[in-house]
């Protein structure tokens, strides 16, 4: 990850993770954007979805603060080691953030359609930290590298699931949450994929063209 890039991502999500630990740990939890929703569409929340919720939160924290500097390249070639720790303590955060995550989906406002964009959004998370870990334990570096930027895209739904949230408010307004809430239940994590995805294999297609030219040389 380039510097510049680096930059910007580090800084959305330390905004968005001040803002999430001040609006629920040092404010009304129940004044919260998302949960006073919940409570205006059910009056009763089990006190088990309020465990979960917090879960997901402070271990969603971990992994969006954590995750710019895994993946920073200078950071992690001068410490191996911190990199390590980090690493793990990264997959800890997605482990706990993805189950808390899977089950607060089946509670997702919007319907079915919801529920199924943030119960894959979990299930995906889950999938590419596992990927990302079995190839590190491989030796596999570079596959390694690639699913962890596959990963990161995912927690950083975080960050652009607030985004799309305030941009489908000012356009479309309060009256019509519910079907932006659905569209967004899956805006804010697919393009994130695609365009990594994309982001990889230009760089994969450079790489290649790169040993052809040093073979013809």
């Amino acid at each position: 990850m380039h510097k510049k890039t680096w930059l910007i991502f580090s800084c959305l999500a330390i905004l968005i993770s001040g803002y999430s630990i001040i609006q629920y740990f040092f404010m009304d939890a129940h004044q919260a954007g998302f949960v006073k929703l919940k409570l205006m569409l059910n009056s009763t929340l089990s006190s088990f979805w309020y465990i979960m919720l917090y879960l997901h939160i402070i271990f969603g924290i971990v992994a969006l603060v954590i995750g710019p500097f895994t993946l920073f390249s200078k950071f992690r070639e001068k410490n191996i080691n911190r990199h390590r720790i980090m690493g793990k303590i990264y997959m800890i955060g997605i482990l706990l953030g993805s189950v808390s995550g899977l089950y607060l989906a089946f509670y997702a406002t919007g319907g079915l359609v919801s529920q199924l964009g943030f119960g894959f959004l979990s299930l995906f998370w889950l999938i590419t930290a596992s990927q990302a870990l079995a190839k590190i334990k491989h030796k596999n570096i570079q596959a390694h590298q690639k699913w962890m930027i596959r990963n990161y895209s995912l927690t950083f739904a975080a960050v652009t699931l607030r985004i799309w949230l305030v941009l489908f408010t000012v356009l479309f307004g309060f009256e019509h949450f519910n079907l932006s809430y659905t569209i967004i239940a899956w805006l804010c994590w697919v393009p994130n994929l695609i365009v990594v995805e994309w982001f990889i294999q230009r760089k994969l297609n450079r790489v290649k063209h790169q040993d052809n030219a040093d073979l013809q040389f």
